[in-house]
């Protein structure tokens, strides 16, 4: 059930910031920082949706042996990506982004390693 609380804490999370910035952030940083924030929203809420199905299918399924893997690079991706958006958007420094492809590689290992079970071991 791991996954599923951490689904439901990052989509809680997602829908908070996604309001913040709509609501609280929009006459107050430029546009192109508001597409960071933007972007960093949404595949928050994308793979947090992820950990919820797969978090629900390791609790209803455990016969399909879903790697836990997979599910932890989504999550680590989300704080990478997604975080390094939000702080640069807050004010970090630019060259800060230079660790949010990292996230992206993270979210990539996840969704290669869930492919990788399901063709080798028929999850």
């Amino acid at each position: 059930m791991m996954f599923v609380f951490l689904g439901a804490l990052n989509m809680a999370i997602a829908v908070m910031l996604g309001a913040f910035g709509a609501h609280g952030l929009k006459n107050k940083v430029t546009v192109e920082q508001l597409a960071w924030w933007h972007t960093g929203v949404e595949y928050h809420v994308y793979h947090a949706l992820a950990l919820l199905i797969l978090g629900t299918l390791i609790a209803a399924q455990p016969q399909l042996a879903i790697p836990k893997g997979s599910a932890w690079a989504l999550q680590i991706g989300i704080v990478i990506f997604s975080g390094s958006l939000y702080a640069m958007t807050l004010g970090a420094p630019r060259w800060f982004g230079a660790i949010t492809p990292i996230g992206g590689t993270a979210f990539i290992v996840g969704w290669l390693w869930l492919a990788y079970s399901a063709w080798h071991k028929g999850i």
